[in-house]
């Protein structure tokens, strides 16, 4: 359905991004964000359906500063060089390239100027960051890892959050969900729930561990969010 482009950084830097355009435009506009397996098929399916809802959906290579077109699959190998790129990785240089991709999206002429940005696992993370640092109006977390490790910038939140956990998740484990609930929770503009049962990666359509009922809810529950915020 989409198609790969290709942007350039604030720096110069050029890479490449999975694009999905809906069918009626102008529309929103929404930055996928993937697993640290990087923009792989099942990303881009990903960001194929949120395109059939109504958004322009777009998905970076996220490791393209450490080594460009690294699209893993859910193998013991691509896990372990998810690891080795994810270990290189600089947080606050892919925020910043992250904003880059926010002013591009926002000033296509196919675009109604509203940003949402939504991730998964290392995109969850990102996700979360996206809504402290950067001027979107909406941000989704799956399962994101090492939010915890960021709260001290919760107060600086600047768009309305949605995020899902898995009740049975060693990456993001209940007593990491709970000081995220406690700093986060019942704070205007944060939607927190939590998944009985469900496991890291519960969303993974076609792969294990994916978890429907789970899947289905939060999918339900994140559209209606992304629509109700940049509609």
């Amino acid at each position: 359905m989409g198609e790969e482009i290709t942007l350039t950084a604030s720096d110069g830097g050029r890479f490449a991004a999975y694009l999905a355009l809906p069918a009626r435009l102008p529309a929103p506009g929404l930055i996928v964000l993937p697993e640290v397996f990087n923009t792989n098929p099942h990303i881009r399916s990903v960001a194929d359906g949120y395109a059939q809802a109504g958004f322009i959906a777009l998905s970076p290579d996220v490791f393209w500063r450490q080594e460009a077109a690294n699209y893993l699959p859910y193998t013991d190998e691509g896990r372990a060089k998810a690891r080795a790129l994810w270990a290189q990785l600089d947080t606050d240089q892919f925020a910043r390239d992250l904003g880059d991709m926010v002013a591009v999206l926002r000033t296509r002429a196919d675009c109604t100027g509203k940003v949402g940005i939504m991730g998964f696992c290392l995109g969850g993370k990102f996700a979360y960051l996206a809504s402290t640092r950067l001027p979107i109006e909406a941000a989704v977390s799956y399962y994101g890892v090492q939010i915890d490790q960021h709260l001290d910038e919760a107060d600086r939140r600047t768009c309305p959050i949605l995020m899902h956990f898995a009740g049975n998740d060693p990456h993001v484990p209940p007593e990491t969900v709970a000081a995220i609930e406690a700093r986060m929770g019942g704070s205007a503009g944060v939607d927190i729930h939590t998944y009985p049962g469900a496991e890291h990666g519960f969303n993974r359509q076609g792969y294990p561990p994916y978890e429907e009922a789970a899947a289905t809810e939060a999918r339900r529950r994140t559209l209606a969010h992304l629509h109700r915020l940049l509609s």
